[in-house]
């Protein structure tokens, strides 16, 4: 299947879904999602795939096992695409009622990786890098986000010229657009692949710098 685009009736699906996330409303409309957001979802990710690496579908159905919010739907069909040659670096693209919006970086990164990426901050030459990364996506309109501690982390100086890059525990950038008539075109792969070169930076920092874990899985959180 060739991309073409995500059809409105996608976006109807999700709007849906938001105001009935019920099982007897997935049934029903079941056939609308597989034909308007799983497949043309499939053919963008196959298409980004031989830039941009291995890519997986993530599944409709949401994880409500310790979860206060017992609706058992997404609202978002999203995928993730990763590197060749491992590391912690990925990218991602979502679409949903609100529109299309991608993204690069990590998402969760284990102890050892987050102590590997302090350490790639603080020095000068990898933490001025990512500081020349971080600026040049604001300038490209991206935003950088990730969960970060409100502190600058216990061993370094509150007034560090990077601070707000060490606070981070996680780091990506991203853009998010609201729903036009490009959405139904081709011309999202456009769109995609310039955010996902604009963020291949970020995505090869943390290959460079921070890499796999190496923790035991048992000790994976």
């Amino acid at each position: 299947m060739t991309f073409e685009g995500f059809p409105d009736e996608g976006l109807v699906f999700y709007e849906g879904l938001e105001a009935d996330n019920s099982k007897s409303y997935w049934t029903q409309h079941r056939p609308a999602y597989e034909e308007h957001v799983r497949a043309p979802m499939t053919a963008l990710v196959e298409e980004l795939g031989a830039e941009f690496g291995t890519s997986k579908l993530f599944r409709p159905y949401r994880d409500v096992r310790f979860a206060k919010d017992k609706t058992p739907y997404k609202t978002h069909q999203g995928a993730v695409l990763h590197r060749e040659g491992g590391g912690p670096g990925a990218w991602y693209v979502q679409v949903s009622a609100d529109g299309l919006h991608v993204a690069g970086g990590a998402w969760r990164l284990q102890p050892d990786q987050v102590d590997r990426y302090r350490r790639a901050v603080d020095a000068d030459l990898p933490g001025a890098r990512l500081q020349t990364v971080v600026d040049d996506l604001r300038r490209r309109g991206l935003s950088l986000d990730g969960h970060r501690l409100t502190r600058t982390p216990r061993g370094y100086d509150a007034d560090h010229p990077r601070a707000e890059l060490l606070r981070h525990r996680s780091i990506h950038g991203g853009r998010h657009w609201t729903p036009e008539d490009w959405l139904g075109t081709r011309e999202v792969v456009e769109r995609v692949v310039t955010a996902f070169r604009a963020l291949q930076p970020l995505v090869q920092w943390l290959h460079d710098n921070v890499g796999e874990s190496t923790a035991p899985p048992e000790r994976r959180r």
